[in-house]
This record gives C-alpha cells, sequence and structure tokens, in this order.
C-alpha cells in the first residue's frame, strides 16, 4: 500500500493527541556513555500512557472519529492497552483480539479500559487478522491496525519531535523495530527536521522479518518468532512501513535474546529504569556494537515500552552482569 505520508502529517497528529498523551523525558547517563563511547540520549515511552509509545498511534488515529464507531484492534500487548485507553477516553466501543499467550498484565490492563477482548491461539495457527476482519464486517466497526495505518504511524512520530527539540544535535536514532510503524514515524519526523540524522531499526535475530524484506525488496513473511520480545514478535511488515524504512533509514540490525536480556540489566542497573524486552531493543544494538560509526556521537535511544511483569524481569535479569 503506498504512503504519501510526510513531515506535515506528523506535526498534525502531534496536535491531536497533545491532550491526551505525555511528552515524556530524555534522560543522559554518564556512566552509559562511557560504557558505549558516544553521548546517549533516551527517548523515555516507558513513562507513557499504558507504558509504552503506542498510546500516540492509537489516540492520532482515533481521535478523528466519533463516539458513534466502534473499533476493533489486534496485538499481543501494548496496542491493545492502548486503543482500550483511547476508546475509554473517547467514548468509543472497542474490540481487541489478543493471543491467548500474552502477558497476562498486559491482558488484564486492556480489559481494565473496558475494552471487550477476544483471545485466539497463534500457536495453533488462528490467524487474528481473519477474527478481525469478520467482526469488522460483522459488527460494522473500524479496524484500527497496530502499523499498517497511515496516522498512526503519524502519531508515533510525534514522539521523534520532542526528541528533536530536547536533543537538536543528534546525529544518529535507533527503535525498536516490530512492523515498523514506530521506526518509520520516527524516520519521517527526524529527517523532516535534519535530513542528515541516521536511522536504525532494531529486531530480535529470531524475528527479523523487516530486515529480510528490505533484502527482498518486498515484504516476506516469517513464523512466528521464538524470542522475550513479545512486543517485536511480527511475521511481515506492510507495504507502507517497508516503503518508508526503505527509503528514510539506514537500515535494520538484530540483537540476540541474551543481548536484550543485558540491556534490560543495564538499564535497570546504572539508570533505574524498567523496560521490557522489545522495549530495549535499540539499547541493545547500541551496547553490542550493532550500530555502526557512533564513536564520539549524539545518539538518540527510544525506549519503547516498560511493560513486563516483574517477576518475569527478574528472571530475565538475573544472573546477567550489568
Amino acid at each position: 500500500m503506498p504512503t504519501t505520508l510526510s513531515f506535515d502529517d506528523v506535526r498534525a497528529a502531534r496536535e491531536r493527541i497533545a491532550p491526551y498523551v505525555h511528552r515524556t523525558p530524555v534522560l543522559t547517563s554518564r556512566q552509559i556513555d562511557e560504557l558505549v563511547g558516544c553521548r546517549v540520549f533516551f527517548k523515555c515511552e516507558t513513562f507513557q500512557r499504558v507504558g509504552a509509545f503506542k498510546a500516540r498511534g492509537a489516540f492520532s488515529r482515533m481521535t478523528l472519529l466519533s463516539p458513534e464507531d466502534a473499533v476493533v484492534a489486534f496485538s499481543s500487548g501494548n496496542h491493545a492497552q492502548a486503543v482500550a485507553l483511547a476508546a475509554r477516553e473517547l467514548g468509543i466501543r472497542a474490540t481487541i483480539v489478543m493471543p491467548l499467550d500474552a502477558p497476562a498484565s498486559k491482558v488484564a490492563a486492556t480489559r481494565g479500559y473496558g475494552a471487550r477482548v477476544i483471545l485466539y491461539d497463534r500457536l495453533g495457527g488462528e490467524s487474528r487478522e481473519a477474527i478481525a476482519q469478520k467482526l469488522v464486517d460483522e459488527e460494522g466497526a473500524i479496524l484500527v491496525p497496530p502499523f499498517d495505518d497511515d496516522l498512526v504511524i503519524a502519531g508515533q512520530g510525534t514522539l521523534g519531535l520532542e526528541l528533536l527539540e530536547d536533543a537538536p544535535d543528534l546525529e544518529v536514532i535507533a527503535t525498536p523495530c516490530g512492523g515498523g510503524g514506530l521506526l518509520s514515524g520516527v524516520a519521517l519526523a527526524a529527517k523532516g527536521t535534519n535530513p542528515a540524522i541516521r536511522l536504525y531499526g532494531v529486531e530480535p535475530e529470531a524475528g527479523n522479518d523487516m530486515q529480510r524484506s528490505l533484502e527482498k525488496g518486498e515484504p516476506v513473511t516469517i513464523p512466528l518468532p521464538t524470542t522475550i520480545a513479545d512486543a517485536l514478535q511480527t511475521t511481515r511488515p506492510a507495504e507502507r512501513t517497508l516503503a518508508l524504512v526503505q527509503s528514510l533509514t539506514e537500515g535494520i540490525v538484530t540483537v540476540s535474546d541474551l543481548e536484550l536480556r543485558r540491556a534490560m540489566a543495564v538499564l535497570a542497573s546504572r539508570m533505574k529504569l524498567l523496560v521490557e524486552p522489545g522495549g530495549a531493543a535499540a539499547f541493545a544494538a547500541l551496547l553490542h556494537g550493532k550500530i555502526p560509526d557512533i564513536s564520539g556521537r549524539k545518539v538518540g535511544i527510544v525506549l519503547s515500552g516498560g511493560n513486563v511483569d516483574l517477576e518475569r524481569f527478574g528472571s530475565l535479569v538475573a544472573g546477567i552482569e550489568a
């Protein structure tokens, strides 16, 4: 699906969502700078509403709807919570299709915001897209995709505007990458502000559908990734996000689950930040030398979410050197 998204669309999204989302902090750490050999500016979407950047895209899309509308979304967690929150605040009915193996805390939070949750068995081959489309057809609802939507992408890009206002001299920005909506939106904002900024997306090694799609020049479908980064378990990018990543970024790098765990441990130990595995992907790439030519440079790192059960967090970082 071609897109005509522009920098102006990101700025328009910012105006729409301003009453509903937080302007999240940009934090620094001399300890981290010395550890990685560059100046690092962390955009902490862990402090965003619902604990993740997804609130931006959901409100960007849904502020253009009316209370008479109903929406359907599918998500393993963060987008689910974001759509449910936006629906509650805007007076819109929401149904969310979530996998049976989604983190219990994310399912509970989605229901807590008032959304109807329908669970499906992704490991057994059920299709969330098919279930959502059936609901759209039967109930006349409007689909709010997690990344394959121009308004959602523009909303995600608003964090890039904030980051560059707080750290205007950035030379490199890296974000986690699932379906590519976050990376696409931030790239639009960054290149619109300064075309010289280099952009990288970071995927789990086991879930590198965007990387493979860039190599082939068209969307590639992979099996459901086995990774601790549940927020990045996409199996295929959208045509629109692939096109934006192709045209606006320097590419994709990957990290292992062990590298994600170490990144989580370092952030907790040295900055007292609780970050979920997928949310720590960009920092994991920086920490383990995956992002090229960063020595002495100013680097923006998006910490995209912090929705992880404390017990699971503890088990993931236990025994990891920080």
